[in-house]
């Protein structure tokens, strides 16, 4: 039998993704998250361990985490992933799936890495137009929200709003609609497989300032919003 995991970053895009896997009656095996191991939190997205774990008992399919350090470098990062898949390929597994949409780049590289270890790649939202997906996510009813925005192309505002048509309808121009870009990220807290929806409470707004992939001497600055769970 061969088995797939689902990438799930915790976010509305890998929720989306299993949605699509729950109506076609091909649910992966087993959900897979990184983590950096100091933090202990959702690599990007900030989001807490604990909330991470809440969110995954609530999918009836079993987790598994991955820690890495936060300066891991590439090589230490592939040679961890290539150790994981060589485990899991003796349990059966030879399918990975994730949420991306349209970075080639990414694809790519993902599917040369896969490839090394006989492994395939599923991208089950990919070519989607964002603009129409971003409502299809909503109205599929996967019930998420921002925990990560880009600060310098986002307000305030969007940080920790709803993911629903109102958000996008706020969004400034040139921003994805499905955050693609990395514009902002999100915590799926409900959706139609979930047993119960995922309780939390906001917490601080932390700033955290990046160099810039392409500008030498500029940075960019993302704000998080701290969830926490529910007492």
């Amino acid at each position: 039998m061969n088995k797939s995991y689902l990438s799930w970053s915790s976010g509305k895009d890998a929720a989306y993704a299993l949605h699509l896997l729950h109506a076609q009656n091909q649910l992966p095996d087993l959900i897979l998250t990184t983590l950096s191991k100091a933090q202990q939190r959702v690599s990007m997205h900030g989001l807490r361990k604990v909330l991470l774990q809440q969110q995954q008992e609530q999918l009836s399919i079993p987790s598994m985490l991955l820690e890495f350090e936060a300066n891991a470098s590439i090589e230490a990062y592939e040679t961890a992933m290539e150790s994981l898949h060589t485990n899991l390929k003796n349990q059966g597994y030879q399918q990975a799936i994730f949420g991306d949409i349209f970075l080639e780049d990414l694809r790519k590289y993902r599917e040369q890495q896969l490839q090394k270890m006989d492994f395939t790649a599923q991208f089950p939202l990919w070519g989607e137009d964002t603009h129409l997906l971003a409502r299809k996510i909503i109205d599929a009813g996967i019930k998420a929200i921002t925990v990560c925005i880009n600060a310098d192309m986002l307000p305030q505002n969007l940080l920790g709003h709803p993911y629903n048509h109102d958000f996008l309808d706020q969004l400034p121009s040139g921003v994805d609609p499905c955050g693609e870009n990395g514009e902002f990220h999100t915590f799926c807290y409900d959706a139609s497989y979930f047993k119960k929806p995922v309780g939390f409470e906001k917490g601080a707004v932390i700033d955290k300032s990046f160099p810039h992939p392409t500008q030498k001497t500029a940075q960019i600055t993302f704000s998080y919003l701290d969830l926490l769970l529910a007492t």
